[in-house]
C-alpha cells in the first residue's frame, strides 16, 4: 500500500547485484493483475506529478474512492473515501488491527510508508493515546497525503522523511509495534526484506513488541517463502495471516515467545472489533486465514544484503 521504498532498496544501507535486483523486480511485476485494481479510463485525475523516486497519481473512481498509484496500472498505495474516514477498503488494511492481539496496550507505534497516510490516521482516530511515527522516503509522497488524503500531523503523530531502513537502524527498543508496509510501484523494496533489516527491527521493539509485514505471496511474490523464512530465522515465533481473495498476506512475529495462541487470537480480535468500531469483524479473518508458516517457509532460504536469491531458485 504504502511506498517507503521503490527507492529504498537504492540506498548504500543494502547492496545487491544489479541484475539480481531486476530480476526481483521483474518477477515481482509478473502476476500483478491478480491483486491490482487498475486506474479505469473514466476515473477522474486528481494530481500527476513526478518526484524523485515516483510517479505519483491520485485518482478518483465513480465509487468517490480515492486511490493514490505510483504508476498508472502501478498498485494501489492507499485508498480512501472522502468524507468517511472510517471506510476501509483494502482487505489487508482491514487486518491490520490483528496487531492488537499480540501488542494489546502499545503506547508508542511505527509505521515504515506513508502512502496516503489513511492507516496512521485511522489509528489515531481510534486509539488516540499511541504516540505514532510514519516514516516516508519521498517528501512528495507526505506532501499529496497530505493535500488529497486528509493527513495531518499533530503531537502524537509525526512523519519523517527519510529512509525507513536507516531510520530503524537508529533505535533501540523504542515501539510497542512496527507495521512494515512498504511498497514501491509494483514490488517490496528489497533493503526492507533481508535478515540485516530484521535484526534492525527486532531490536527497534520493546521486549513484548511486534512487527506485523504486509507483503505479497503466491505468483506475485515467488520470493515469499524466502521472505517468511527471513522472519523465522530473526524472531522465535513467527504467525502468517492468509487473506482471501487478494495476494496480500501479513506476517507477524515478535522477540518472545510463545505467541498467543490461534483460538486466543480470535477471541482478542472479536474483542478489538468492538472496542475500535471497525466495520469488519476481524474474529472470522483470523480463523479463516491465520496459520503457522509451512514447509515451504520453513525449508526457505532467508535473505540476506549479500547474497539474494535469484528468483525462481
Amino acid at each position: 500500500m504504502h511506498n517507503q521504498g521503490a527507492a529504498a532498496a537504492r540506498t548504500p544501507a543494502a547492496p545487491t547485484c544489479l541484475t539480481t535486483a531486476m530480476q526481483l523486480a521483474a518477477v515481482l511485476i509478473t502476476g500483478l493483475a491478480a491483486i491490482t485494481a487498475p486506474a479505469q479510463a473514466a476515473d477522474k485525475v486528481l494530481h500527476q506529478s513526478r518526484s524523485a523516486f515516483n510517479t505519483l497519481i491520485v485518482n478518483e473512481d465513480e465509487k468517490g474512492l480515492r486511490v493514490l498509484r505510483f504508476e498508472t496500472d502501478g498498485a494501489r498505495q492507499s485508498v480512501m473515501k472522502p468524507g468517511d474516514t472510517d471506510h476501509i477498503e483494502v482487505m489487508y488494511a482491514k487486518a491490520i488491527p490483528v496487531a492488537f492481539a499480540y501488542a494489546p496496550e502499545p503506547k508508542r507505534v511505527l509505521i515504515v510508508g506513508l502512502g496516503g497516510g489513511t492507516i496512521p490516521m485511522f489509528l489515531r482516530k481510534r486509539l488516540p493515546e499511541l504516540d505514532i511515527d510514519a516514516v516516508e522516503l519521498d517528501p512528495a509522497v507526505v506532501e499529496v497525503a497530505k493535500s488529497h488524503f486528509g493527513f495531518r500531523e499533530d503531537d502524537r503523530l509525526h512523519a519523517h522523511v527519510g529512509d525507513g531502513r536507516r531510520f530503524i537502524e537508529g533505535k533501540r527498543a523504542a515501539y510497542d509495534l512496527i507495521i512494515v508496509d512498504a511498497f514501491g510501484a509494483n514490488e517490496v523494496p528489497f533493503a526492507l526484506a533481508t535478515r540485516e533489516f530484521q535484526r534492525s527491527v527486532r531490536r527497534a521493539l520493546t521486549p513484548r513488541g511486534v512487527v506485523v509485514a504486509n507483503l505479497w505471496g503466491g505468483l506475485s511474490n515467488p520470493l515469499f517463502p524466502a521472505m517468511v523464512k527471513t522472519y523465522i530465522d530473526t524472531y522465535p515465533q513467527v504467525a502468517v495471516l492468509d487473506l482471501e481473495g487478494v495476494a496480500n498476506k501479513l506476517v507477524i512475529a515478535g522477540p518472545w515467545s510463545p505467541l498467543p495462541d490461534r483460538d486466543e487470537v480470535i477471541r482478542r480480535s472479536h474483542e478489538i472489533s468492538t472496542r475500535l468500531e471497525l466495520r469488519t469483524d476481524l474474529a472470522p479473518i483470523i480463523e479463516r486465514g491465520l496459520r503457522a508458516p509451512g514447509p515451504d517457509e520453513t525449508g526457505a532460504v532467508a535473505l540476506t544484503d549479500s547474497r539474494p536469491p535469484r528468483p525462481g531458485h
